[in-house]
């Protein structure tokens, strides 16, 4: 029997090529003779440089940047084939960065992202594909704009600061200085988000509250990127703001697609084309997916219905494990997940749920039954 194994990481215990190998064990338990094919997995957020570089062996590379307070932070990317770099805008201005009451999206920066470009650009890269999710800011992209090269200035003709405070300041624009390799560089970005930069579905309004911001603060910060936003426009002579995706990661997506041309792309989409999982999922007998919380949610278009999507068309069966499940979770049914498991098997804290070890033997267990139940299912169809 041939099963593909491709779950979302559990944010906080297992990453997705863990939880995979751990889903693995469980299986080999109940079918020794099963072929098992992990695929970590990821869709733009948190874990999607781990799971690319662990489904495609691409290189390490370990970077020192601007974190999203102007803090010196320790961040990684992938290289693959010594052109592709795959990053995550968290690596360097993420929100799990900072404590909760350092947020501030006033303040924060995407500075740091723009030195992860710079820096593969020096070592030869030109294909980008960067996951956009889990970011601290709301600086429209302008830090990492800065970063490469392009200047932004307030009435003094004095460069702006970092964060949404710096956005409003700006009265003009040049992007004469920009990195020159930028034109040889094509960017694919990871983004499930669809919000315009601006208005009543905007980041400001939409998603800066959980960065720290309060409701004076979101229309200040709204009003900000909408002048931001008219000055890119002059500059440019192109009009973004409204474009799908403009306003992910605080209105990093309006800067990639207004000044690097990038496109903004689905994220499991993009990973499943790098690392070849549909060619896998359509030779598979079952699929097993999953991620930390299965909930309606989920049924939306997170990871797990992405894979179940995959297999639908090819008739394969899907099964999903999670580390927890909600009433909602039952949507996924109808999306294509035929059947889904919490893997919790006592009752106990959060924290201790968290924990790997943990984690990874309640993976390996749930799954050992679930497929030692299909075994029995099967000797039962061969009668």
């Amino acid at each position: 029997m041939n099963i593909v194994v491709a779950i979302d990481s559990f944010k906080g215990s297992l990453t997705s090529y863990e939880a995979g190998l751990s889903a693995k064990e469980g299986i080999l338990k109940a079918m020794p003779d099963a072929n098992v094919i992990i695929c970590p997995i990821a869709d733009g957020g948190e874990g999607t440089v781990d799971a690319i570089v662990e489904g495609t062996g691409a290189e390490v590379r370990h970077v020192t940047v601007t974190g999203p307070l102007g803090e010196t932070v320790n961040a990684y990317y992938g290289v693959l084939n010594k052109d592709t770099a795959i990053m995550e805008m968290a690596k360097a201005s993420g929100l799990p960065l900072l404590k909760a009451e350092q947020r501030n999206p006033m303040l924060t920066t995407t500075y740091g992202v723009g030195e992860m470009i710079k820096d593969a650009i020096s070592i030869g890269c030109r294909r980008f594909i960067i996951g956009i999710g889990g970011s601290a800011t709301n600086d429209g992209g302008i830090g990492m704009l800065q970063a490469l090269g392009f200047e932004f200035y307030d009435k003094n003709d004095n460069s702006v600061p970092f964060g949404a405070q710096g956005v409003g300041m700006i009265e003009s624009i040049c992007t004469d200085n920009a990195l020159p390799e930028l034109k040889e560089c094509s960017f694919h970005i990871a983004c499930d988000v669809t919000n315009p930069l601006c208005g009543e579905l905007g980041c400001s309004e939409i998603f800066s509250r959980q960065k720290g911001a309060d409701d004076e603060m979101v229309r200040v910060m709204d009003a900000y990127l909408e002048k931001y936003a008219d000055k890119t426009s002059s500059a440019l002579c192109k009009d973004m703001r409204n474009e799908k995706g403009a306003g992910a990661a605080g209105g990093l997506g309006f800067a990639f697609i207004s000044y690097l041309n990038a496109s903004l792309e689905n994220g499991l989409s993009l990973i499943n084309k790098l690392i070849g999982l549909e060619d896998k999922i359509k030779d598979a007998d079952i699929a097993v997916t999953g991620e930390g919380r299965l909930d309606s949610q989920t049924a939306m278009g997170k990871a797990p219905v992405g894979i179940s999507e995959i297999a639908q068309k090819y008739s394969v069966p899907v099964i999903a494990l999670a580390g927890s499940v909600t009433d909602g979770a039952k949507e996924c049914n109808s999306k294509g997940i035929g059947a889904f498991f919490p893997i919790l098997r006592e009752i106990c804290t959060l924290d201790t749920a968290l924990q790997t070890e943990y984690a990874r033997k309640n993976m390996t267990d749930t799954a050992e039954q679930v497929f030692r139940l299909l075994q029995i299912n099967l000797r039962g169809f061969n009668k």
